[in-house]
């Protein structure tokens, strides 16, 4: 266990307290097995050392942090390694990137029903589906998702300047009020440019000139390697997955013509639908359904977009600014938990209310015979009536 405990050492050696992500206060952590998944680079090992070394207390001496695709499992299976550490009093353990392990349903369920006294929590991929693996997870494991920042988390992580979360009813019905007390502090329209281009990971900490060639290597590692664990990839299949996401990113937000694309990728239906699925539990892209649809992974998505403004950014040099403003609404609307659908008029509908994405200018003229509804407005530091700011849109998780 030596190797495994000094690896642990050096990483909790860096790990400081001064930022955490607002999945943390949501997590149950005293269930036995708690998965916790997200996009690459969303933070997820930062959150569990965090949890290990700040909350633990007398307890962290009893806590080891491993990661799935360490050389220490070449030779030794995540089970072993769990009864070797419940042995020497060992108590809790921690599992990053599980994915990468082979049979790690499996073992998982043999290590919360053969150790009882064992808690583990362990992190994924956002593609991993954790209630269809190899065994039945579904009573075992209690999952969470962990999404990019949300514009609030990156002005409290990169400007060190905090603010509450508001749900989309405070939004819609006090954003005038909202809107003038954040004013007091800041001025928002500058740095939510900035967040629009390269503020969604918390890789930002590396510099903004560093940000898009490492979030291009982000999406490789995500095609590369996490869905050729979880999906079996060859890299033939790699290719054309990439490719059809540089053809999306092309596109979207587009109602997609799945026939169109299929002669165009030289890829059969079944197969476009299956990897736009798939890129949708990646994280790298977000599919809308119409008002009284399913989600189905049979049915054609009614529009598809690319899952955060920055994947815009780091693919297209200089995208259209409508697109980037439709993206980035529904990403924060998805992230917060809301229930969003496309609408027969206005951009999407979330709880009876309608919302339409623009610019300044922006009127009430294709959703004010709604019942409900608002327009989100870019460019604009407050607003008045049914017209929103934008960026305050970003202040729901």
């Amino acid at each position: 266990m030596e190797p495994l405990l000094q690896y642990q050492d050096n990483l909790l050696r860096v790990v400081n307290n001064s930022f955490r992500r607002y999945l943390h206060p949501n997590i149950n952590w005293n269930q036995r097995m708690i998965g916790i998944k997200g996009p690459r680079g969303a933070g997820k090992t930062t959150l569990m050392l965090q949890y290990l070394k700040f909350d633990l207390k007398e307890m962290s001496q009893k806590s080891l942090y491993v990661t799935a695709d360490h050389t220490w499992f070449y030779n030794h299976t995540l089970l072993d390694t769990a009864m070797d550490w419940f042995k020497n009093g060992g108590r809790i353990l921690f599992i990053d990137e599980v994915h990468k392990y082979p049979g790690w349903s499996r073992e998982l369920k043999n290590i919360y029903d053969g150790l009882p006294e064992m808690k583990v929590i362990f992190s994924a991929s956002s593609a991993l589906d954790i209630y269809r693996g190899e065994a039945d997870f579904s009573r075992r494991v209690i999952s969470y998702t962990l999404a990019g920042l949300s514009f609030r988390e990156y002005l409290m992580f990169t400007e060190n300047l905090s603010f509450d979360s508001f749900i989309i009813e405070d939004i819609s019905t006090r954003h005038r009020e909202i809107s003038l007390a954040i004013l007091e502090k800041m001025q928002p329209l500058p740095l939510f440019n900035k967040y629009l281009k390269n503020g969604y990971l918390p890789i930002i900490v590396e510099g903004e000139a560093e940000y898009l060639p490492r979030l291009e290597q982000v999406i490789n590692a995500i095609v590369d390697t996490d869905l050729a664990y979880i999906a079996s990839y060859n890299a033939g299949t790699a290719v054309k997955v990439k490719r059809l996401l540089g053809v999306i990113a092309e596109l979207a937000p587009f109602k997609p013509n799945i026939s169109a694309l299929a002669r165009k990728m030289e890829i059969s239906r079944e197969n476009i639908y299956e990897y736009i699925y798939q890129l949708r539990d990646a994280r790298l892209l977000n599919i809308l359904s119409a008002e009284g649809k399913g989600l189905s992974r049979l049915q054609k998505p009614d529009k598809i977009f690319l899952e955060n403004t920055n994947l815009a950014y780091a693919i297209d040099t200089n995208p259209d600014k409508g697109n980037v403003r439709e993206t980035f609404l529904l990403n924060q609307l998805i992230n917060a938990g809301n229930d969003v659908r496309a609408p027969i008029n206005g951009d999407f509908s979330v709880s009876g209310l309608t919302i339409e994405v623009g610019g300044r200018s922006k009127t009430i003229k294709q959703v004010k015979e709604q019942d409900s509804f608002i327009v989100a407005a870019d460019d604009i530091e407050s607003g008045f009536g049914p017209k929103v700011p934008l960026w305050l849109f970003g202040f729901l998780y």
